[in-house]
């Protein structure tokens, strides 16, 4: 299911760089100084209490990192999907096929658990639809796609929640391809964090975007002998969101301890065990998550994948890109 080889982008198990003096990369690496003038005369359409709701707990975000990181990446993507409609009108000409509608741009956003990605995907959410070409833009994370708890446990793979396994691939492959093929209703079903399930009869409905951005663990699974064909062959751009593993720890388990306030209070919360915990023992349960699930999935399916991305987004250890890779044309 998954294609562990190592590449030569791919050597070292953390964030060492994919671009390698002895190898030819096919990455060109920027630093944000850089990155950050390509923006150009790009307008900055978010204001600073949009941007608050964005953030997620504990990761902070402010407009300098809106504008030197997310204002240039959504001018790039923005110049891809307008070449990707000129293509299509090219190739439909060719075609004779005149009343042929074009096919929605497709996005992935990947990365590890507590990496940021959910933050990335909504800011480039609103980003885009700002653009006159791409007004239409629907975000859908993959957990809708997480077979249900029932499920799981009957192929014995509960513990493997969030592994490649536990996804009804099938399905979110169907998914984006009835959205990449034009159908006017497309359903995803729903999935809640407070019950830690899909809610039954629940869906999300996407009506033929301009754009669709699928944000998610394994969004860049490369296909298989047993998944001949992936949903990362649909994308049209793809980003990576990247880390240190000991700085993602460290997040995962910051958000943990906070949740116990919040979302684990909740008297409906799956998690509501976890919400009288001292700090010693919280530490102690998530560090648990992280070495048992969350670290082995990341060194064994998601960074395996990050050599697959258009371009890799690097965050140092206060949240900040400081770095983006951008694959060579």
């Amino acid at each position: 299911m998954t294609d562990n080889s190592a590449s030569p982008t791919e050597v070292g198990t953390d964030t060492q760089a994919l671009v390698r003096p002895e190898y030819t990369s096919p990455f060109t690496e920027i630093d944000r100084e850089e990155w950050a003038r390509l923006a150009g005369s790009t307008p900055m359409p978010l204001t600073e209490q949009e941007i608050a709701a964005f953030r997620g707990l504990g990761e902070p975000l402010d407009m300098a990192e809106v504008s030197e990181v997310y204002r240039p990446l959504s001018r790039l993507i923005n110049q891809y999907a307008i070449a990707a409609r000129e293509m299509h009108q090219r190739t439909r000409g060719f075609l004779r096929h005149g009343d042929e509608q074009q096919s929605p741009f497709v996005i992935g956003v990947a990365g590890s658990v507590a990496v940021g990605k959910s933050t990335v995907a909504r800011i480039l959410r609103d980003l885009l639809a700002r653009w006159p070409e791409t007004p239409s833009v629907e975000l859908i994370t993959t957990d809708g796609f997480l077979y249900p708890n029932a499920e799981l446990q009957r192929r014995g793979i509960a513990s493997r929640k969030g592994f490649p396994e536990s996804y009804d691939r099938r399905a979110l492959l169907r998914f984006v391809s009835q959205v990449k093929a034009g159908v006017p209703e497309v359903k995803a079903p729903h999935y809640s964090h407070l019950v830690y399930d899909i809610v039954p009869g629940e869906f999300t409905v996407v009506r033929r975007p301009d754009i669709l951005i699928v944000e998610g663990l394994n969004v860049l699974q490369p296909p298989s002998m047993q998944h001949p064909l992936a949903v990362s062959d649909l994308f049209d751009f793809s980003v990576y969101v990247d880390a240190r593993t000991s700085d993602i720890h460290r997040w995962y388990r910051d958000r943990f301890l906070k949740l116990r306030q919040s979302a684990f209070s909740n008297p409906d919360s799956y998690f509501r065990r976890y919400a009288g915990l001292d700090d010693e023992v919280a530490v102690a349960v998530a560090d648990e998550f992280w070495n048992n699930i969350n670290e082995p999935n990341l060194i064994e399916n998601i960074r395996p994948t990050r050599a697959r991305a258009t371009l890799v987004l690097r965050k140092e250890a206060d949240h900040s890109v400081q770095k983006v890779l951008l694959r060579k044309l």
